[in-house]
């Protein structure tokens, strides 16, 4: 899988005229990769991920998968929003499957499929139950299960921890990493925590403050444990803390240029 964004612009016209909303973005993503884009709010990120996910139309440049252009949403690509967006009248179970059903698979392969991916998030005990049982970690355990069984080439996530508290959202972190070792699949999630994309990711695409353009590119290099994921111990070392420092006082700048040019 090769995700390629190029020279993409988004512009967006209100009543006070165009505002662009993101300028000339250069990325990349590798089957397998976990990647993060991080930047301030304003800085364009949930509209990438919608222009990636095909939800909305780029200005100019491109995208494409693979070498195939996106002009809309597909099988290939897959979205963990936020909010969970689950269906309250259908179980856990029912949520999963509902893709599967809409891409015509057979029911016995759905079944299949629904019971694999409900063990890999560790929701089997609750497949018959509704979402309001549910706590927020595990509802977005549902919303993730529901994206991967569907198996695209890349799974964006905006922001999927954003609405969580602390520990809650320091758990699913760590259960996501866990979940990409054992399913390899792709990975972009744009967050504006630094230390989430620190934690989670192999690479991390700084983007500027509006127009959102990408600032700089880190290569992420810490630590694993033996199951080839991280720890929360990473968190505590120098180099952990060295790229926070920088990725941070990198969006410190980017605010500052853009509060000088307002001004």
């Amino acid at each position: 899988m090769h995700l390629e964004v190029a020279n993409l612009s988004k512009e967006f016209t209100t009543k006070e005229g165009n505002v662009s909303a993101l300028k000339n973005v250069n990325l990349h993503i590798e089957t397998g990769e976990f990647v993060c884009t991080v930047g301030a709010s304003g800085s364009g990120k949930s509209t990438l991920l919608r222009l990636i996910a095909g939800l909305d139309y780029p200005t100019s440049g491109k995208i494409t998968v693979d070498q195939v252009p996106v002009i809309g949403p597909g099988r290939d690509r897959g979205m963990v929003f936020q909010r969970y967006t689950l269906y309250p009248w259908l179980n856990v179970a029912k949520n999963v499957e509902f893709g599967l059903k809409l891409q015509g698979i057979p029911k016995a392969q759905r079944r299949e499929r629904v019971s694999y991916y409900l063990d890999v998030v560790g929701l089997t005990q609750f497949r018959k139950n509704l979402p309001k049982a549910l706590s927020g970690g595990m509802k977005q355990r549902v919303a993730i299960a529901r994206a991967l069984a569907c198996e695209p080439k890349i799974l964006l996530m905006d922001e999927p921890f954003g609405a969580l508290d602390v520990q809650t959202k320091e758990s699913m972190q760590q259960f996501l990493l866990e979940v990409w070792r054992r399913t390899g699949t792709t990975i972009l999630m744009i967050t504006h925590d630094v230390e989430e994309a620190v934690f989670l990711s192999q690479r991390i695409y700084v983007l500027t403050a509006r127009p959102g353009t990408v600032k700089q590119e880190f290569q992420i290099n810490l630590p694993e444990n033996e199951q080839g994921a991280r720890s929360y111990h990473v968190k505590t070392l120098s180099d952990f803390q060295r790229y926070r420092e920088k990725i941070t006082q990198l969006l410190r700048d980017s605010t500052v240029e853009q509060e000088v040019m307002v001004g």
